[in-house]
């Protein structure tokens, strides 16, 4: 038994390299060799991320997707797209399941701790989205009532920050908590304004307070590591060009989203 176990073992360090980890290729370098980009997005989050009336995968971050593809590789069709969602797309990422971010995702200092993320390109702000028959005017009208978030986002934790006697009610994706918040779960939803606009505007029977609490950087988001920094620099190159021709401002006008 221990001969065959001492075998075991010599197998097991041979597969595994002896122990040692092996280099990862830079991440520039594999998108060029597979030419094709794989970009995480979201389905759940409109106008940026979403399934169409057709079944298509559409939004701002797609085209956005699809033009950093073709920056880098010559055809917006060198793009592969992996559907994500607030609570699972670090995971995605840090996996390597994706390159890159495309997510309706914001920048904060606990985000930047683990992932680098490029120049942003719209400021969100939080909003609370209430039954058109609510009294609610603002957060503290919320004390010691229930509000709903997504799970992965930024809004559990500026609740608990500005409202401590709240109770909050979590889901996975947006659809599922609006369907909520018409079901009078909650009192009301807190989300980024971008995404809760576009429940007003197909739902008069909801409707969004006027204050907002937060603003929110969506940016592109990559692996905190020293073999995606190439592809960060050439994707922050690529926005910054955006942004100086205007056409990032016509991309966000196509889709009716109106930047701070």
């Amino acid at each position: 038994m221990k001969k065959i176990f001492l075998v075991i073992l010599f197998l097991c360090f041979i597969l595994c390299g002896c122990g040692k980890k092996q280099p990862q290729a830079d991440a520039l370098s594999n998108i060029y060799k597979r030419d094709k980009i794989i970009v995480g997005v979201r389905a759940d989050a409109a106008p940026f991320g979403y399934i169409d009336k057709k079944g298509n995968l559409t939004g701002f971050d797609i085209d956005l997707a699809r033009y950093i593809a073709n920056s880098l590789l010559g055809s917006e069709q060198k793009v592969e797209f992996v559907t994500v969602t607030a609570s699972n797309r670090i995971m995605k990422l840090a996996s390597g399941e994706v390159d890159m971010l495309v997510a309706a995702m914001s920048i904060t200092d606990n985000r930047r701790q683990i992932l680098n993320f490029s120049i942003p390109y719209y400021i969100a702000g939080q909003a609370i989205m209430v039954n058109s028959d609510s009294k609610a005017t603002g957060l503290r009208d919320f004390e010691n009532k229930k509000l709903i978030i997504v799970f992965g986002s930024t809004s559990e934790r500026n609740l608990r920050s500005n409202v401590p006697g709240i109770s909050v009610l979590g889901f996975k994706g947006y659809d599922e908590a609006y369907r909520a918040l018409k079901a009078r779960q909650a009192d009301g939803m807190i989300a980024d304004d971008s995404i809760l606009l576009r429940y007003t505007i197909n739902d008069k029977s909801v409707r969004l307070l006027k204050k907002r609490y937060s603003k929110e950087p969506y940016a592109v988001v990559f692996r905190k590591e020293q073999e995606s920094e190439r592809l960060l620099q050439q994707v922050n190159y690529i926005m910054d060009h955006l942004q100086k021709t205007g056409k990032l401002d016509k991309m966000l006008e196509k889709w009716q989203i109106t930047s701070d």
